[in-house]
């Protein structure tokens, strides 16, 4: 699609709203790619010109959109006065007003308005959690969401209840704790929708020692800056990958280095996504439990065999339930299961079946995710098409009934890209079973330090807002090599925290 900016006066930057025009462009046009035309185009082309016409008291924005021949405008218009305000000001208002233009005049073409409106990012729970904060009734921060950003009743509903959450976790928190990720980039096999940093354990088994060996490195230079700092861990998440395909002896030797290493007295919570069955042993789950680990993940994805096959899982949906009952009989008190709705070959009533199966054994969380196409996956590698958005919808729509009525609440959400129908991922808890850890990362509450390959850290100043994001090297040979890098990084900890 053809996108031009006819924007005269060149203060206000128009390359500045290229990524929001974009992002909006590809939720409402999926496949199409931009195009900045520097000639003039064809008005039959498919394209969407935007120009800012500055009144004396109003500023108008308009969004010509064309579609296969047929041609629709939108208009927005803010008061004049706020392009004089400081210039992340004037970026919001314009940007706000850009998509908002370019979506009336979309939605028009398309004749039917995306569940989640004209929210493009991944984190719409933020929106609802400011205006509560701010003192709004959860029905107004409701209402904004549905008239405001065109947002359907059912999803604005849906963040305004994950807000709630977020509120509840962001008032525990100190200013002097972070949360601390660990991450183990192996796998017994690479899932078809996967597109993580992930390897296959049987190929890169000669990397898993001295991938360890460098993580227990980075653990205890991370506890060393701080404890130095006076800072505490509130959470702590070991996640992959798949972490259970280390063996007993490996995770309880990462586990001590932890616990010898780390600032965890005040730590509340204590995850290990242990996620495939073919990975988990009596063994392994007894390491978790003298290291009083009670919170785990065991992640079928589905209980149709079928399925399980062609996204390439060496396991069945029985070996998914006799893990979840070895682990209960072990003492684990809290566990999640995720499954994924609009996985290939799978189907409506095969979706509902498997849901009903894992509501039968009564996790405390679950978490459903859409489909979404990945760059890097096979799926996105071999062509392969996902569910129709409509069928993965009705898979949804029956996933809110059957979990409200179970008696699970929505505590988290985010979207991504590529994902089937616009949709979303989110995540459901029994009463005062939510993971704090999933709520601080999404909502970026507080810090997050990430350890080991593939990991993000996002340093948090909750009093200006500002976050700053350190990757780690994404696969382990890369980690391995450019240690001394990771390492440095980490050095930054400190001078973020005295700006």
């Amino acid at each position: 699609m053809k996108l031009f900016f006819q924007i005269d006066n060149y203060d206000y930057q128009p390359q500045r709203y290229l990524y929001s025009v974009e992002q909006m462009m590809l939720m409402l046009f999926p496949g199409e790619k931009p195009d900045y035309p520097s000639d003039p185009f064809s008005e039959q082309e498919n394209s969407a010109c935007f120009s800012l016409h500055r009144g004396d008291i109003n500023t108008t924005v308009t969004a010509q959109v064309v579609r296969n021949g047929q041609t629709e405008s939108g208009a927005i218009s803010f008061p004049s006065q706020e392009l004089d305000l400081a210039p992340e000001q004037v970026y919001h208002s314009i940007q706000h007003a850009l998509k908002l233009a370019f979506y009336q005049a979309a939605v028009a073409i398309l004749g039917v308005h995306p569940p989640w409106g004209a929210l493009t990012g991944v984190r719409p729970v933020k929106l609802p959690t400011k205006a509560m904060r701010q003192g709004c009734s959860p029905e107004a921060a409701q209402k904004e969401l549905e008239q405001v950003y065109h947002v359907s009743p059912v999803r604005a509903k849906l963040a305004t209840d994950c807000a709630h959450y977020s509120l509840g976790v962001e008032q525990t928190l100190s200013p002097t704790q972070v949360s601390l990720y660990i991450g183990i980039p192996f796998c017994p096999t690479r899932c078809s929708y996967c597109s993580f940093v992930s390897g296959e354990i049987g190929k890169m088994l000669h990397l898993v020692e001295p991938y360890l060996e460098h993580v227990e490195q980075e653990l205890i230079y991370t506890g060393s800056i701080l404890e130095k700092m006076g800072f505490s861990i509130f959470s702590l998440y070991v996640g992959g990958g798949t972490p259970t395909v280390l063996s007993a002896a490996q995770l309880d030797h990462l586990l001590h280095v932890a616990k010898e290493h780390l600032p965890l007295s005040g730590c509340i919570e204590y995850t290990v996504e242990a996620g495939r069955p073919d990975t988990i042993t009596p063994e392994k789950l007894a390491v978790l439990r003298r290291h009083q680990i009670d919170r785990i993940s065991i992640n079928p994805q589905t209980l149709q065999d079928s399925v399980l096959e062609t996204i390439g899982r060496k396991h069945t949906a029985q070996e998914i339930v006799d893990t979840y009952h070895l682990a209960r009989s072990m003492g684990f008190s809290s566990i999640n299961m995720d499954l994924i709705a609009g996985l290939p070959g799978d189907t409506y009533s095969g979706f509902c079946q498997s849901l009903d199966g894992v509501l039968a054994m009564a996790p405390e969380n679950i978490t459903v995710h859409t489909l979404a196409m990945k760059k890097g996956s096979k799926l996105m590698e071999s062509g392969c098409q996902s569910n129709q958005g409509d069928m993965v919808s009705q898979m949804l729509d029956y996933s809110f009934h059957a979990l409200q009525t179970a008696e699970y609440a929505p505590y988290y959400l985010y979207r991504q890209k590529y994902m089937s129908g616009s949709l979303e991922n989110i995540g459901w808890c029994k009463p005062g079973t939510e993971s704090v850890y999933n709520i601080v990362m999404m909502e970026e509450l507080q810090t997050v330090l990430s350890v080991g390959g593939g990991g993000m850290t996002k340093l948090v100043n909750r009093s200006t807002g500002k976050i700053l994001r350190l990757p780690n090297p994404k696969y382990p040979h890369d980690y391995l090599s450019g240690f001394e890098k990771v390492l440095a990084q980490k050095d930054q900890i400190p001078k973020f925290y005295q700006q």
